[in-house]
């Protein structure tokens, strides 16, 4: 029997099923134990000294008993402490994304995809590099700046040579004052040697979705093809940080597997990355389960209510209080509104899931991975961010200024990563708001910049960057440094 060992770089150690298990036995024992509760909830609040602000987090277990607490007022209390953490590392703003995919080739069998290799009615479709330019193109007149590409997995349609150049193509695009200045991936896993391919061709975060901790579950749900294979799919970001992709982005499809045992395994896999690598998470994704061609997410009976999803998302963000959390538009405006609250710092706006999606007219259910319940335009996803408070940011400049894993971890774990990221939102948003918003967004956003700037504790950087976004104001061009 293994021992849970968090420094393993074993899948069935760092990722121990009997220490899950005793987990959730552990939380139901200590679900009203009011004296342990508040213990927690006391490790887990921010501290702010002359050096700045620190959380603690909390362990697997500890937060376990946390998402198992049944009393009212405490569950109020987390929800308030989640937000509480959130504005302490990440502010009010909000990260801007939109997926492109590449393709919906795949030769596995997950039975809760509708690219799996025995849907024969899907349209199967790979992007030419040309009609990678379009959908680019599509993109960037939005105002996206960051994308993450995604592709079945399929050595012959989509092999790694495929995805360098798609990433090479993206980078390559200048339309008008568009640029896609950040590429994330998130694609099957692979070899070191592929991981440390991509590294060099620039990539932001290596995203992989875990989609169940329970091995025999995932075994299950992926009968057939090379993701059967729970090891390795497990210890792929081990991989990926071998290679010196240094921010790796986590995530489960919740509804696939009983959510408890979910929450702990992703946190155990944080912990497990922290332990051996130094530096946890860069994201946690809380994807559910969502209806698609040749879907049906009732059949996996662990769907999960509302309200305690949005507690799932408030109990990451108290366990692991420096990472970044993303949610898509899987989930309805009013889902993730309730999620900005309880600690989600980037979304998706104006996404389409099918491959070639973004240069149609209309919106191709046949070949989407699932249905997308938020459908705003990227510019009605803004306004309605900026009317909540936030700032919609489109920065990417740590990646290219190499404030990247422990980097940005040592920044953001202090609270000074606000003072590179407070004003580059201000600014990337002032391009935004010049080159593609409405003018109801317009005067929206330039009345919250005028608000925010002077929140700027700095003068020097407040001087800065009212200058810069004059200079955006005034200018016909982007020199794309934010």
């Amino acid at each position: 029997m293994a021992v849970y060992n968090p420094k393993s770089l074993k899948a069935e150690d760092f990722i121990n099923h009997e220490e899950i298990l005793a987990t959730i036995q552990y939380a139901e024992e200590n679900k009203n134990n009011v004296e342990l509760i508040r213990q927690i909830l006391d490790k887990a609040k921010p501290v702010k000294d002359a050096k700045g602000t620190t959380c603690k987090g909390l362990t697997h277990r500890e937060a376990s008993v946390l998402l198992a607490c049944e009393i009212p007022e405490i569950n109020e209390e987390i929800s308030r402490l989640a937000e509480e953490i959130k504005l302490a590392f990440y502010g009010n703003r909000i990260v801007m994304f939109a997926p492109l995919y590449l393709s919906n080739y795949c030769i596995n069998g997950c039975v809760y995809c509708p690219y799996h290799r025995k849907n024969k009615h899907i349209a199967r479709k790979k992007l030419t590099q040309d009609e990678i330019r379009q959908e680019v193109i599509a993109l960037q007149d939005m105002g996206h700046k960051r994308l993450a590409i995604e592709a079945g997995e399929d050595p012959k349609n989509n092999p790694i040579e495929y995805i360098l150049e798609s990433i090479k193509t993206i980078y390559s695009i200048k339309h008008k004052n568009g640029a896609i200045r950040r590429v994330n991936v998130n694609i099957a896993a692979t070899t070191v040697e592929e991981y440390r391919m991509l590294k060099e061709a620039g990539i932001g975060t290596y995203i992989l979705f875990q989609e169940t901790y329970n091995k025999e579950s995932y075994e299950q749900l992926h009968p057939t093809g090379p993701k059967h294979d729970y090891a390795y799919h497990t210890e792929a970001m081990d991989r990926a940080m071998e290679g010196g992709i240094d921010d790796v982005g986590l995530g489960v499809l919740f509804g696939l597997e009983m959510y408890k045992y979910e929450f702990a395994g992703i946190l155990m896999h944080a912990e497990h990355l922290e332990a051996v690598h130094g530096v946890g998470p860069h994201t946690i994704s809380v994807p559910r389960v969502k209806r698609a061609d040749d879907i049906d997410p009732d059949v996996f009976d662990n769907g999960i209510p509302d309200e305690m999803f949005e507690k799932i998302i408030a109990c990451i963000r108290i366990a692991v209080p420096y990472t970044g959390m993303i949610i898509s538009t899987r989930e309805s405006e009013e889902v993730r509104k309730n999620a900005l609250k309880k600690g989600i710092s980037q979304i998706s706006g104006a996404s389409r899931t099918s491959v070639g999606g973004y240069t149609e007219e209309e919106r191709p259910h046949d070949s989407e991975q699932f249905d997308v319940s938020d459908q705003r335009t990227l510019d009605e996803v803004v306004k309605w961010l900026m009317d909540m408070g936030y700032i919609p940011s489109f920065c990417t400049a740590c990646y290219r200024e190499g404030r990247t894993g422990d980097r940005f971890m040592s920044l953001c774990k202090t609270g000074q990563i606000q003072n590179c990221c407070h004003p580059n939102a201000l600014m990337t948003l002032c391009e935004y708001l010049q080159d593609y918003a409405s003018d109801e967004t317009k005067k929206v956003g330039y009345d919250l910049i005028e608000r925010e700037l002077e929140k700027i504790p700095r003068e020097r950087t407040k001087e800065i960057a009212k200058e810069r976004i004059e200079l955006i104001k005034t200018s016909d061009s982007r020199d794309f440094r934010f």
